[in-house]
Parts: structure tokens; sequence; C-alpha cells
């Protein structure tokens, strides 16, 4: 990979990579390991879906895509966390990357509904063991390297938005207010790789893929733009709620026929 277009593509400059901690020397076989073991992740997220998704209605969704994470996202990735959280961080390099970065295979399920999220997470739940004692708190530790064991590998998370009504359970998932993000978000430790399952809404979905298209990518700094997300974000919000009410009516009109 060639170094000024990826710092181009993320502006980056050799200053990050010293705050950091890593040298280019290291990304690059970062790079090279990742790309060794990118057909085999395919494969076990492939394997993942026929195994568990594929039949959308016994799972409870609605609909679901997959994918590996691209080189470069995984090389900034891999930089903005060991500036962020350098002792956590410290000790990852070409060897072990695939212990820290817990969404190397990540899978997105789509709800139609909000509650809906209900059916999913006990699906899930009732699919892999769901133990505190096997939660990751120290990356290297705490991999398990039989491949044979599945597992969730940390609590479930809800992140909800500011001022959303009561959608989740606080007893079964680690609740997240932000403000503006609404998902579920798994860790699964599936075949001897971690998957990284989030759940939205097509709502949801939508607002997120044009953010981050937009703003997250070009335009983090224009103000405008940042506020115009807001907005379409609290209309998906407000799209998801008269989803929820449309629903409810039909069944209340259903239910007195």
């Amino acid at each position: 990979m060639d170094k000024n277009t990826f710092f181009a593509e993320y502006k980056l400059c050799e200053d990050d990579l010293i705050a950091a901690n890593i040298t280019w020397e290291e990304l690059t076989r970062i790079e090279e390991e990742y790309c060794g073991m990118e057909r085999s992740l395919r494969e076990i997220g492939k394997s993942f879906i026929d195994e568990y998704l594929y039949d959308i209605e016994k799972a409870g969704i609605h609909s679901y895509r997959y994918r590996t994470k691209g080189v470069m996202q995984l090389l900034e990735k891999v930089i903005r966390k060991k500036k962020e959280s350098p002792e956590k961080f410290a000790r990852l390099d070409h060897t072990n990357f695939h212990k820290f970065v817990t969404d190397l295979i990540g899978i997105r399920v789509f709800f139609l509904y909000r509650e809906d999220w209900k059916h999913f997470h006990r699906y899930l739940t009732g699919c892999f063991e769901n133990d505190p004692a096997l939660y990751i708190r120290d990356r290297l530790a705490d991999f398990d390297e039989d491949p044979g064991h599945y597992y969730m590998a940390e609590r479930p998370r809800a992140y909800k938005r500011n001022g959303d009504t009561r959608i989740y359970d606080g007893k079964e998932l680690e609740i997240i207010s932000d403000g503006i993000y609404r998902s579920l978000h798994y860790i699964v430790k599936y075949q001897g790789q971690y998957i990284e399952i989030q759940g939205r809404t097509l709502f949801e979905e939508g607002w997120g893929e044009v953010d981050h298209d937009i703003v997250y990518k070009d335009a983090e700094d224009d103000e405008m733009l940042r506020d115009y997300s807001k907005l379409l974000n609290r209309l998906s919000g407000l799209a998801d709620e008269m989803s929820s009410y449309f629903r409810r009516m039909k069944q209340e009109r259903d239910n007195n026929f």
C-alpha cells in the first residue's frame, strides 16, 4: 500500500504514527498478514450466515448483509485505537491484531420495526453461550484458541438516542446513551474468530449510511452538513416511531374483528 495515498485518504501524517507508537513498517506487516487471512475470514462469515441467519424468519430479522473489513480501514483503526487507548492496545502487532480488532468480520441485521430486536436477541443468545466469565478483559489472555468454542465474547450492548422511549431491556443489555445513535452490538466468537453483529432498523440504517458517506468520510468539520445529518437522524427516528404505531393500529383493528 502506498503511504501517501493512505495518509491522504484518512487525513493522517507521520505525527499520527508517532502518537500511536507504531511504524509504517509494522502497519505493512499487518497489511500482509491480513491479506493472507481475508479469504478465510470471508468463508467464516458466510458459514455464520448460512448456519444462523439464512432463515430470516427463524432469526427474527427482516434482512442482513456482511463484509470483511477493508485493509485500509483496518490500518486506520489500528492507528486510531492505539492513539485513543495506548495502554489497552500497546501490545497490538502483526501477530495478534485479530485478537484486538473484533470487527474484522462484520454482520449487520435489519429489523422492520424497532421492537423486533427482542426476537433476534433471544434467538442469538439462545444459540451462543453467554457467560460473563468469558467476556473479554485482556485481549491476549482471554482469547480462546479453541475454534470449536462458540460464545458471546462481550456483554451485548444497545446504543440508544437521547429522548428515546424505553425500547431496550437493561437486564439483558448494557445500555449506552450517545445522543443520536441507535443500534444493537454483539461480539461472538465463532470458528476461532470474533464476529461483530449489529442490529438496526431499516430507517436507522438509511441515516447511518448517508451520515457515513457524507459527514464521516469528508465533512466532519462542516457544521451545516453535521446539522443536516442530525435532522435526518431525527426524521429516521420519527419514521421508526410511526412504523411502530402503524403496526399497533393494525393489530388493534385485527383484534376487534
